[in-house]
């Protein structure tokens, strides 16, 4: 009765306490899908993500009433790093369900505009709203609204102690004008949170780097996986694992308990014990301490990403050649950054198709025979099942002018042509294809099948085709797979090199498009098409992940087309619209939602690409 009572209580001194209006709270799940188009509609930065920031402490005066509920201490706010953008997960500041939806997009707004990125706090969210109201000012009656209802929430200077109250009447001023306030004094207390502003002291990581090659924790098998609802990115810092060897324990007698079974050893994982308010409490954090105590699945489940002996390795048809690579901070590409080695398939014995994939194959291959020649319709011919209104016009007007002219090809005939097209497939096999999609099958098992299926549509076709598989450990080690040359015909051989597919090591997909691009750029077809099947983003070992790994991409993809070849992406990661838009843009790359399903879908993607009915 007492907990029930206390329940009761809690709950309601936390509801009268509480300044937000949850009624009218709006999820940044509502705007997802509009906001990064916004933000990049307005100028922002292109290569940035949008995505869920963490509440952080304030440290500014709360009501009394506040302060005994043990609210109001932490407050979300938007900021900006090299990477994303952190947005609210939540907004029920206002009291209108509309001023919150608009609150979202005054905040991409302003990050869009921040144009004084190293000015202080008050200077900068100044330059910024006044760069924000200047593009756009259809958003001045907007943030007028906004802002009312922002002072109306804010402390009145008047009950303010000197100090505060001085500081509170500038950032009201700044507000209200932006750009008159040049110098900001604060009072004694920091000021209560200004959430139409940027972050004042955005959260970064603290503690040392993941070092490279370390392998993040692996959850445990058979374990329930909960994922962070709002997606959120927190602060976390690196600390060492406690240790249990405090002098305190030999003055331990273990017939001080009641039972044995009331001792526990605190610092221990628990894998078959779930906590349903771990979110709740990582929320309460400001960070979330990192620790690797070498006792996780990672360690258990050792994987030896060393390359393989020279004895047991692919054949090496080309070592040593050099590529360049994309530097985003430095804005410049490093020549001869790169070491890429040719290989081909040591143990590859030739086979014929596997039995389960006969019957889709022969569907395949009986639906692309009719692609082998298409019909085309040929303008300026002399005879013909229809007029070239374009060519009699002319004739007419330079017959009308008086000028001698012979009559030219008045008329257009269909006619069936040989395709003028030529693929190059880039699959990706670094080691995440190692990972299960169901019961049956892994993705390096769906990316062998969609292969050999691609590969006996397109035999059928009479295109010009060719596959290569890649992956990479560091940039000095990036393996280059033949599995299908421009020059050699699909047969068992192929077949053979496709059977042995296996997991390589890492990602560096900038350097294995400029290969594949050069390869594409040989041959003498009208159309070329570049075909690239992954199944995440690019990383690898030494910095070449996150942002850097998608700049470098992104300049190989437009060097490509630069190169009049038209690269395309295929992938099966879920999180993919948050960077292949970048890359591709927005009808360069198809997310394929069920993985199994890529050895039907390849082939009818190749078909809508080229063309072809």
């Amino acid at each position: 009765m007492e907990e029930f009572i206390g329940g009761l209580w809690d709950k309601l001194i936390t509801r009268t306490a509480y300044r937000g209006f949850p009624k009218v709270r709006v999820d940044l799940k509502e705007i997802e899908r509009i906001a990064p188009i916004f933000f990049r509609a307005l100028g922002g930065d292109a290569g940035l993500t949008i995505r869920a920031g963490t509440a952080t402490a304030h440290g500014a005066r709360r009501k009394w009433l506040e302060r005994v509920a043990g609210v109001g201490e932490r407050v979300e706010l938007a900021w900006l790093d090299e990477a994303t953008l952190h947005l609210p997960a939540w907004l029920e500041i206002f009291p209108e369900r509309s001023q919150n939806r608009e609150l979202y997009l005054w905040l991409i707004a302003l990050a869009a505009h921040d144009v004084a990125p190293d000015a202080n706090w008050i200077v900068r969210n100044q330059e910024a709203t006044k760069a924000a109201l200047q593009a756009l000012p259809g958003m001045q009656e907007r943030y007028r609204r906004l802002l009312d209802a922002a002072l109306a929430q804010r402390p009145d200077p008047a009950s303010l102690p000197p100090l505060d109250a001085a500081a509170e009447i500038s950032i009201r001023a700044a507000l209200c004008q932006p750009g008159s306030i040049a110098d900001f004094m604060p009072g004694k207390n920091p000021p209560a949170p200004v959430p139409l502003w940027l972050h004042p002291e955005p959260p970064v990581a603290l503690g040392e780097q993941r070092k490279a090659g370390q392998s993040e924790p692996q959850q445990p098998e058979g374990s329930k996986v909960s994922t962070d609802a709002e997606k959120r990115k927190r602060r976390a810092e690196a600390v060492d694992a406690p240790e249990n060897d405090s002098p305190f324990m030999l003055l331990f007698r273990a017939e001080s308990l009641f039972s044995w079974a009331e001792y526990v050893k605190v610092n221990r994982p628990l894998d078959e014990d779930d906590n349903d308010n771990a979110a709740k409490a990582a929320n309460d954090l400001d960070f979330l301490s990192v620790a690797n105590d070498g006792k996780t699945t990672a360690s258990r489940i050792r994987f030896d990403l060393d390359l393989p002996a020279e004895s047991d390795d692919d054949f090496m048809l080309a070592d040593g050649i050099l590529l360049p690579e994309w530097h985003y901070r430095k804005q410049q590409l490093q020549p001869a950054h790169c070491r890429l080695q040719m290989l081909v398939a040591r143990d590859a014995e030739p086979c014929p198709l596997p039995p389960a994939l006969r019957a889709t194959a022969k569907r395949l291959r009986n639906q692309f025979q009719s692609l082998n020649t298409a019909p085309a319709r040929l303008k300026g011919q002399v005879s013909g099942s229809d007029l070239d209104l374009d060519a009699c016009v002319r004739y007419a007007a330079e017959k009308a002018s008086g000028a001698p002219i012979a009559e030219p090809g008045l008329y257009i005939d269909s006619r069936k042509q040989l395709r003028d097209l030529s693929c190059l497939l880039l699959a990706d096999l670094s080691l995440s294809t190692d990972a299960w999609i169901n019961n049956s099958a892994r993705v390096i098992d769906v990316i062998r099948d969609s292969l050999l299926l691609f590969g006996e549509s397109l035999a059928a076709t009479g295109d010009r085709f060719a596959l290569y598989g890649f992956s990479s450990v560091r940039r000095q080690n990036i393996r280059f797979h033949l599995l299908k040359g421009f020059d050699e015909r699909y047969s068992d051989t192929i077949r053979g090199r496709l059977a042995v597919l296996k997991p390589g090591f890492y990602t560096r997909m900038g350097a294995a498009i400029r290969h594949s691009a050069a390869i594409l750029s040989k041959q003498k077809t009208s159309r070329r098409l570049l075909l690239i099947l992954t199944d995440g983003k690019p990383n690898d070992l030494d910095k070449y992940e996150g942002r850097y790994g998608i700049e470098d991409t992104r300049v190989a993809i437009q060097e490509a087309r630069r190169l009049g070849l038209t690269p395309f992406c295929v992938t099966i990661d879920e999180k993919a619209g948050d960077y292949l838009p970048h890359l591709f843009g927005a009808n360069g790359y198809v997310v394929v939602k069920n993985a199994a399903e890529l050895p039907q879908v390849l082939p009818r993607l190749y078909v809508q690409l080229t063309g072809a009915n």
